[in-house]
């Protein structure tokens, strides 16, 4: 039996149930010294939380990078890779200067206050309730908010300003992404109502899915889309990718157990599962419906259930993991038709993988969650009202990133306007934004 350490403060216990949001405990509340002694840095836990902060990482650039840069057409490989890159550069500090306090400073129950600014007050002490060192904890979460605005990419995917995106990028950063992290693992609202999100079911893949539909709806769609076909480029980049991050989810997920622990193994096994069991079910029913499975619909139903397994990993048995990988692997193959009902060109399917998946997820994590796992009952284990607060935190996340993005795309496009000319589009991303050409066929001076 895996259980996880319990809080040593009532604040801690109140947070809702994942390590993330144990370990979280306001650092500068000493609440808990009244019950027992400070906690210590433990070597194990801290060597397994920087390799899991690598590989979570690496899901970034070369990951998603690849995986996303295979999927788009040749003249627009390197705006991919591009936007990927400055992801990993330009929110590595705004984690740093801004977004890691709104995220898990003490504030109210909709956002963090200011307190650790610039990382003011954070060392090499461990962090609330855990073992590991402020700053590699730090430095962990940065990883999520790094990925999560580049997984939004793939909606406007070739047709996008470069301007536009970073202002996008960050303005999303900090005023979606960080309340909603503080939400769910921070201390606010949505945690501590008891709401279920082991790695980032609603703060990672929800999130990003539902502004995905929000830019794509905005932006428009590409020139051609629906008259000609838009096939992706190099597939074997995406397959590349896909391994990537099926690697890097290990840190992803196993990682926000927060130690080297039974929590960890548990989460380790319930990653590698579902993907496994997604990829078995995408392909299936491609088989039945289109006559044969394809290389695209084996690397689209691995992330399909690395992206359901996100929030439940810690709080499911590996029995269950198959049961929410196959479903996520059928689901998502329908899901991404979902951008034909809205009439949106969501150019890489980001909606249909991480907003239905996630959003499965989410609500799979309150039908199986088994208390001699994590702590929580779900649905078949006797605590049906985990399903509704399962439910209430997706609901509340949609309206929040829909609304909000809207009104952030909207302010991105007065400041510089979101999309490119149509010759800029024809010629691609690659020459048109940053002057460069992702492959030279032939000689040099073509």
């Amino acid at each position: 039996m895996v259980k996880m350490r319990p809080a040593a403060s009532g604040a801690g216990r109140a947070l809702g149930g994942s390590a993330l949001a144990l370990a979280a405990c306001t650092f500068a509340d000493p609440a808990w010294a009244q019950d027992s002694p400070p906690p210590a840095i433990d070597s194990g836990d801290t060597a397994w939380m920087l390799i899991s902060t690598a590989l979570v990482l690496m899901m970034t650039a070369p990951g998603l990078a690849l995986f996303y840069g295979g999927l788009v057409r040749r003249s627009n490989v390197l705006s991919i890779l591009m936007q990927c890159l400055t992801c990993m550069a330009v929110l590595s500090i705004v984690w740093v200067l801004i977004g890691f306090t709104l995220a898990f400073d003490a504030g109210g129950p909709l956002i963090g206050g200011f307190s650790m600014l610039g990382l003011k007050g954070l060392g090499v002490e461990p962090f609330g309730t855990g073992t590991i060192p402020g700053l590699l904890f730090m430095m962990f979460q940065g990883t999520f908010a790094i990925i999560t605005p580049a997984l939004i990419v793939g909606a406007y995917a070739e047709r996008m300003r470069f301007s536009a995106f970073l202002i996008f990028t960050v303005l999303w950063s900090i005023l979606i992404y960080s309340p909603l992290c503080h939400w769910v693992w921070g201390g606010g609202w949505l945690g501590a109502r008891g709401a279920l999100d082991f790695a980032g079911g609603t703060v990672v893949h929800i999130s990003s899915g539902i502004s995905a539909l929000a830019a794509a709806l905005l932006i428009g769609e590409r020139i051609g889309y629906g008259a000609e076909p838009l096939p992706p480029h190099n597939l074997p980049f995406t397959v590349a990718g896909a391994a990537l991050l099926w690697i890097g989810w290990f840190g992803f997920n196993a990682g926000s157990a927060l130690a080297a622990n039974g929590l960890a193994a548990v989460a380790f096994v319930t990653t590698n599962t579902a993907a496994a069991a997604a990829a078995i079910g995408w392909i299936t029913i491609e088989w039945l419906t289109r006559g044969k499975p394809t290389v695209l619909g084996a690397a689209s139903g691995v992330v399909a259930g690395l992206v359901a397994i996100t929030p439940a990993a810690g709080f499911v048995t590996p029995m269950s993991s198959i049961g929410i990988g196959f479903a996520a692997g059928i689901l998502c193959f329908y899901g991404i038709r979902l951008k034909e009902m809205f009439g949106a060109d969501d150019a890489l399917d980001v909606v249909g993988i991480h907003g239905v998946g996630g959003t499965w997820g989410a609500i799979a994590t309150g039908i199986f969650a088994d208390a001699a796992i994590g702590g929580k009952d779900g649905l078949l284990t006797g605590n049906p009202g985990q399903v509704w607060l399962q439910f209430e935190g997706v609901l509340a996340t949609i309206v929040f990133c829909f609304v909000g993005s809207i009104i952030l795309l909207k302010l991105t496009d007065l400041i510089v306007g979101l999309r490119v000319d149509d010759e800029e589009e024809l010629a691609g991303l690659d020459l048109s934004q940053h002057r460069e050409r992702g492959y030279v066929l032939g000689s040099v001076a073509e």
